[in-house]
């Protein structure tokens, strides 16, 4: 545009102008939206509350997933993968309670409540050292 002024001083000057100018007619024109807008009408959030992108479906607190064998996870467990199917806590101890697995990553049985299953329990005659004749010097 040649009807600027050369100096940064009085574009910085124009700018500041310009700036103030636009939140006026922005003021205004959302005062003039306001007054036509029937006021029975639900009011939407402003564009800057809402956040961006496609709407997420809330993580469910419980799921199952499918495949290759069906487990139990918290919802928010990446073991579950995409195909996590939401589950109420009562409908995931009931399915504990049918058999089903837990997820050894999330443990939703500890969160459950539910007793540890036979697969992560430890033997009662389980040895935590070097086995005997391992040939390790102690």
């Amino acid at each position: 545009m040649d009807d600027l002024p050369p100096d940064l001083e009085r574009l910085r000057t124009l700018e500041t102008w310009l700036v103030l100018s636009l939140k006026r007619v922005r003021e205004q024109i959302a005062a003039v939206e306001r007054s036509a807008q029937p006021q029975h009408a639900p009011q939407q959030p402003p564009a800057a509350a809402r956040p961006a992108g496609p709407r997420r479906t809330p993580t469910p607190e419980w799921g199952i997933s499918g495949a290759p064998v069906a487990e139990i996870h918290r919802g928010d467990c990446f073991a579950g993968g995409r195909a996590l199917r939401p589950v109420s806590a009562e409908r995931a101890r009931a399915e504990l309670a049918d058999g089903v697995q837990v997820c050894g990553v999330c443990r939703p049985d500890n969160v459950l409540n539910w007793p540890c299953p036979p697969r992560f329990a430890r033997p009662s005659g389980a040895f935590r050292g070097p086995r005997p004749g391992s040939g390790r010097a102690s």
